[in-house]
């Protein structure tokens, strides 16, 4: 059960920046802005206090995947990110037969509901053969907006992102659908060029599906979609930060180019995300995963990632050299604003669910929080 506590002496990253020896009031289930007189205080002086993760776009850990687990699996993946400062995730689908997909929605909206997870994101079926990845080609369609608006309505309200090549026949018709439902439009596996891209994003489409990964490359006399994606400030763009999906000057491009508020890090994680090496399943296809990259069995297309967002964070700190405020951004505030929930988490401010991460000076996670209990309880040395 929450108790009322201080976390006192940290550096603490808010809004407004970072804080040497600074303070972070937890009553109950939400961050206060003072305390009871007699609140223990804990102290992390030589560590960091960070808002907890937000992960947008996610399928699966600890051996369960999001698309086909049970309840209980699903709870189990759920709980393997929260281990590693995850303290909120979206669901993501990889593409399926329509009937079924409607019914995972289903399923998950109640986990949803209940505040398990913080919504539904369907990756495909809407999707270009010639870009699929890790999806089964045979099940790709058309963004019909009458398909797309099946999902949305099987996931009854808890439809957060669709991933729409929005190329395809009906593809800017559904991102308008998806802007009036206030579903977040994002653009991926796509084969778009330049123009066609600028259009979607007019039409209201707001997050590029992992950036760089299942698009064309950028080419200075064809620039296609990447070069939209990253110019335009009503863009927020998806980076898996692993060390395999991109180079690191990759990253620096696009922190360069869209800036720290239009970045989220995300892991596109499958179910051996904190699990480790073997054989899986990512939907119908058979991924094998060694030295923690999942590949297709078949083809060895990348097939998601092992990636957990506490190993995004470390790397950005530690090889990408970026500042720790803006991975935070890119960690938790972007996300959560996207998804519409910045209002409960994304950032250490009083009346916000109390949802955090504590890292030593190494950026390894000590201890995380969510609503005001501890997942991770911190063991300092």
């Amino acid at each position: 059960m929450a108790v009322s506590t201080v976390l006192a002496g940290a550096r603490v990253v808010l809004p407004t920046g970072i804080v040497e020896n600074g303070r972070v009031i937890v009553d109950g289930g939400r961050i206060a802005g003072s305390a009871p007189a007699d609140a223990p205080a804990l102290d992390l002086t030589g560590h960091w206090v960070v808002p907890g993760f937000v992960d947008m776009h996610n399928h699966g850990g600890g051996g369960a995947s999001f698309t086909s687990g049970t309840v209980d699996e699903i709870l189990t993946g759920v709980q393997t990110h929260r281990l590693h400062g995850t303290t909120t995730v979206v669901a993501s689908f990889v593409t399926g037969e329509m009937d079924f997909l409607g019914r995972r929605a289903g399923l998950l909206s109640e986990l949803a509901e209940q505040g398990d997870i913080a919504g539904i994101h369907f990756e495909g079926p809407f999707i270009a053969p010639c870009r699929k990845g890790a999806h089964d080609e045979t099940l790709l369609r058309d963004p019909d907006p009458a398909d797309v608006r099946k999902l949305i309505d099987a996931a009854r309200g808890q439809a957060k992102m669709v991933t729409l090549a929005t190329e395809l026949p009906g593809g800017i018709d559904s991102v308008r659908l998806l802007a009036e439902h206030g579903v977040v439009a994002a653009i991926g596996h796509t084969d778009a060029t330049y123009e066609q891209t600028v259009e979607a994003i007019d039409a209201g489409a707001t997050v590029a599906t992992h950036l760089y990964n299942a698009m064309p490359a950028l080419g200075h006399r064809t620039p296609g979609p990447i070069a939209a994606l990253l110019e335009d400030e009503r863009i927020t763009v998806e980076l898996i930060n692993d060390g395999t999906h991109l180079h690191p000057a990759a990253l620096e491009l696009a922190f360069h180019h869209a800036g720290p508020r239009r970045v989220a890090f995300i892991t596109d994680a499958m179910d051996a995300a904190g699990f480790g090496d073997g054989l899986y399943s990512l939907g119908p296809l058979a991924v094998e995963v060694k030295d923690g990259v999942a590949r297709l069995v078949e083809g060895g297309s990348i097939a998601g990632s092992t990636l957990t967002l506490d190993r995004a964070f470390k790397r950005a700190a530690t090889i990408d050299k970026l500042p720790v405020d803006s991975i935070v951004q890119a960690v938790s505030a972007n996300p959560a604003r996207v998804l519409g929930i910045d209002d409960r988490v994304g950032s250490l401010e009083p009346g916000k669910d109390a949802d955090l991460v504590v890292l030593d000076a190494d950026f390894d996670v000590k201890g995380v929080m969510r609503k005001g209990n501890w997942v991770v309880e911190p063991h300092l040395a």
